[in-house]
Order: structure tokens, then C-alpha cells, then sequence
């Protein structure tokens, strides 16, 4: 009986351990598949197969900034869900029915000699020909579907003076997508749709995406901010010190027209845009701020992004 006992607490140690062994594997061979396609540092902080279902869940991937840049993160995504046909492995092929990508952030990066992260990843800057050799020499791949939750895009450029302006564009978008035939293509699509989506124009990575051929699924998709001048956040922390940090993200950000500490109020001019940044007490400890922008008299949503940006970094 003891021997029996033995034997199964055995057995399920070793299965756990090969587990373990299978997943951290996977988690890495993820991890330098991506940056062999980008270029660019990559992390997969957890991963989870389960064979029954035929499927895979990754959680917190983190692309970074390529050399040249600052150590940001470029992309964060924090959740991938995929249903696989294992069987497909056995022609030397890999076969997605479904990969489901929620896409937190987006950064780019313009360096101070002009440069964009974006534009400098291996997928954006590789030659076709080039692109199309390395991919006859790899495994076949085939994904039907693909659905991006994207967040927000935060633009930093250096090239402007000592402080980088600050741009947030918050997205809050789904689109899906379908025939992706190469992890290049999958690369391309995950870092150009959010940037198209903010609206951002001219870069060389959307050359890369327009090559991939897929075709986007009809959804019904709408920005948070279209039609708004303002971002609203609310922090934990006093009014005092949420006036201070503010006034601090301001003069770094641009230059102050106006300050009334005991009404809560700013006025500064950001990147050519009228800002307005106001508090509003919620208690003791909690205050609301409400951060509007204007140019010309239309609204720059992210400007005012950009500017709580830099004020909820200094209050975390």
C-alpha cells in the first residue's frame, strides 16, 4: 500500500514538473520567436497549455523599445487567448482558428535624431525580398481569425528639446481580422492598426501591414474621446497634492498662463493648444481632475491625455 502511494505521489510530481518544464519552454520559445520577427527585447510573463482543448493563454507579453531608444515598453499587451489545431503540427504546419490579442498600450518613441521605434523594428525596415526568403525557410503558418482589443497609443517625441512632448490617443477600439500567413504579418498588424486607428500618419510600418492581405471583419467600434476636449481621472490622494503634481506635469509639458491654487485651477498653453486643468474635491483623500485642451478652437484630446498622463505617473 505505502509502495502504491509512493508511486502516485511520484507520478504526479513529475507530471507537475513536466508542466512546468513544457510551459516555461513554450513561454521562451515565444519570447525569442518575437524578437527574431521584431528586433526587439520581448517577456512572456505567464503561459498556460492545455492540449484537451487544444489551446493557449498568454498573459503580460511586453515587446520593448529597439536599440537607440529609450528602455520603455513598446507594446503591452496583457492577455492572448488561442485555440490551436495541434494536428496540423504533424505537416509541419501551424494552424490558428482563433488568436484573440488585448492590446493595452502601444508606445512610440521619436528619438532626438528624428527617428520612430516603430519604423526601426526588423519587421518594418526588412526588405521584401528578404522578408519572403526567411519565410520559405520557415514552418508554414495559417491563422483564420484574429480579434485586437486596442487601448490607447502614448506618443513621446525627444526630438523637440530636453522634455519629450507627450501625446496620449485613447483608442478604445475592436476590430477583427482574418488569412494571416506568416508571424511578419501578424507583427506588422499588432504594432500599425492602433497607430492607424490614433490617426497617426506617414510611417514605413504601415508598408509592411499593407502587404498582409487580410481583411477586417465588420464590428461597430467608437473612440472614447470623439467629440471631447477633456480627460477625466479621479486619484487618491488630497487636492493639494494633486494641484502640485499637476503644476509640475504642466511646466514640464508647456508653459503656465495662470495658476489659482485655492480654486484648483491652471491655465497653460501645450503644444500650441489652450490647456485648462481643474480639481474638483471628492473627500478627503480623493480628488477628481478634469484636464481640457483646444486649438484653434477644436479639441485635442490628446493633449489632455497626454498632459494626465505625465500627472498620473508623478501620482502613482
Amino acid at each position: 500500500m505505502r509502495k502504491k502511494v509512493q508511486v502516485i505521489i511520484l507520478a504526479v510530481i513529475f507530471l507537475f514538473g513536466f508542466c512546468l518544464a513544457r510551459d516555461f519552454l513554450i513561454k521562451s520559445l515565444v519570447g525569442s520567436v518575437a524578437t527574431g520577427i521584431t528586433g526587439a527585447p520581448t517577456s512572456v510573463g505567464g503561459l498556460s497549455l492545455s492540449i484537451i482543448s487544444q489551446s493557449v493563454k498568454i498573459s503580460n507579453f511586453k515587446m520593448y523599445n529597439p536599440k537607440g531608444f529609450p528602455k520603455d515598453i513598446l507594446v503591452n499587451i496583457p492577455r492572448m487567448s488561442i485555440a490551436c489545431n495541434f494536428g496540423a503540427f504533424i505537416t509541419g504546419k501551424i494552424h490558428l482558428k482563433y488568436l484573440e490579442l488585448e492590446i493595452k498600450d502601444i508606445g512610440m518613441v521619436k528619438n532626438k535624431e528624428g527617428k520612430l521605434n516603430v519604423d526601426s523594428l526588423k519587421v518594418a525596415t526588412e526588405k521584401s525580398g528578404e522578408r519572403k526568403k526567411k519565410s520559405a525557410n520557415k514552418l508554414s503558418m495559417q491563422i483564420d481569425i484574429v480579434s485586437l482589443s486596442m487601448g490607447r497609443v502614448v506618443s513621446r517625441d525627444y526630438s523637440v528639446g530636453s522634455q519629450p512632448v507627450v501625446k496620449v490617443y485613447d483608442i478604445n477600439l475592436k476590430k477583427t481580422y482574418r488569412n494571416i500567413s506568416s508571424a511578419q504579418q501578424l507583427a506588422a498588424l499588432i504594432i500599425s492598426e492602433p497607430l492607424k486607428a490614433a490617426g497617426i500618419q506617414g510611417l514605413s510600418v504601415y508598408g509592411v501591414s499593407m502587404l498582409t492581405g487580410v481583411a477586417a471583419l465588420p464590428v461597430v467600434a467608437a473612440f472614447t474621446f470623439a467629440g471631447k476636449d477633456y480627460a477625466q481621472e479621479a486619484f487618491n490622494v488630497t487636492m493639494e497634492k494633486a494641484y502640485d503634481a499637476g503644476l509640475q506635469a504642466i511646466k514640464i509639458a508647456g508653459k503656465v498662463t495662470k495658476e489659482n491654487k485655492l480654486s484648483g485651477v491652471i491655465s497653460a498653453e501645450v503644444s500650441g493648444a489652450r490647456v485648462v486643468f481643474k480639481l474638483k474635491k471628492l473627500s478627503e483623500k480623493s480628488t477628481q481632475v478634469t484636464i481640457s485642451a483646444r486649438k484653434f478652437g477644436f479639441p485635442q484630446p490628446e493633449i489632455a491625455l497626454g498632459v494626465m498622463y505625465r500627472l498620473s505617473r508623478k501620482l502613482k
